[in-house]
C-alpha cells in the first residue's frame, strides 16, 4: 500500500492538476491542508461563483482571495505572478483550454521561484505535459447510485512525474479539517 501522506499535499513548489467531479472539494482540502492564503484565479466570464459558505468547512473564507482577468491569457498571467510572489501558501488556477509547454514550464519556474503551490483545475482529457501530478477525483457513489457519504471520495494519480501512480479512497473529517484515508472495508 502506498503511503497516501507522501503524495498529499502534492510537492510543494510545483504545480500540480486536478480534474473530475469532485476537483473542488481536492482544491478546498488541499487550501485547508496547507493553511495560509489561497488566491484562486479565474476568467470573469464565468457565470458561477465560489461560495465561502460552501468551503468554510475547509477553511476560513478570509484566507481566500479570487482573481478574475479577461481570458485565459490573463489567468496565466495572473497565476505565475501570484506563484512567483511568494505570499500566498496557494494559487488554484481555472482551466478551460488546454496550455502549451512552454506555459505549463513558465507555472514550473514561478511555483519554484515562490516556494509555493500551484494547481490548475481542468477538464477531463486535459493537461499539461509540464505538471507534476495530475489527479482525477470523483465521487464514491453508494450501490443504489447514490452518495453513501457526500465527503467519500477516490483521488487517483493519473501522471506523476516521480512515476508512482496510484489512487485512494478518503473523506474530509470537518472537525479536524483533515482528509482520511478510507479503507473499502469502512465504507459498507
Amino acid at each position: 500500500m502506498i503511503d497516501f501522506n507522501n503524495h498529499f499535499p502534492p510537492m510543494n513548489a510545483r504545480t500540480h492538476e486536478v480534474c473530475g467531479a469532485s476537483a473542488l472539494f481536492f482544491a478546498f482540502s488541499l487550501a485547508a491542508r496547507l493553511g495560509g492564503t489561497t488566491i484562486w484565479v479565474r476568467e470573469s466570464w464565468r457565470s458561477e461563483q465560489i461560495n465561502p459558505s460552501g468551503f468554510a468547512q475547509y477553511f476560513d473564507p478570509q484566507n481566500l482571495l479570487v482573481a478574475q482577468a479577461k481570458n485565459q491569457t490573463d489567468v496565466l498571467a495572473v497565476g505565475e505572478e501570484s506563484l512567483r510572489g511568494k505570499s500566498v501558501s496557494l494559487v488554484v488556477i481555472e482551466l478551460d483550454q488546454d496550455i502549451s509547454l512552454t506555459q505549463g514550464r513558465r507555472l514550473q519556474l514561478a511555483a519554484q521561484a515562490g516556494n509555493t503551490t500551484g494547481l490548475c483545475l481542468i477538464p477531463d482529457g486535459m493537461g499539461s505535459n509540464a505538471a507534476q501530478t495530475r489527479w482525477r477525483c470523483s465521487p464514491i457513489f453508494d450501490e443504489t447510485g447514490g452518495v453513501a457519504d457526500s465527503t467519500l471520495q477516490n483521488w487517483s494519480i493519473i501522471k506523476n512525474k516521480s512515476g508512482t501512480l496510484t489512487a485512494w479512497n478518503v473523506n474530509w473529517d470537518a472537525k479536524t479539517r483533515r482528509i482520511n484515508v478510507v479503507s473499502p472495508t469502512a465504507q459498507r
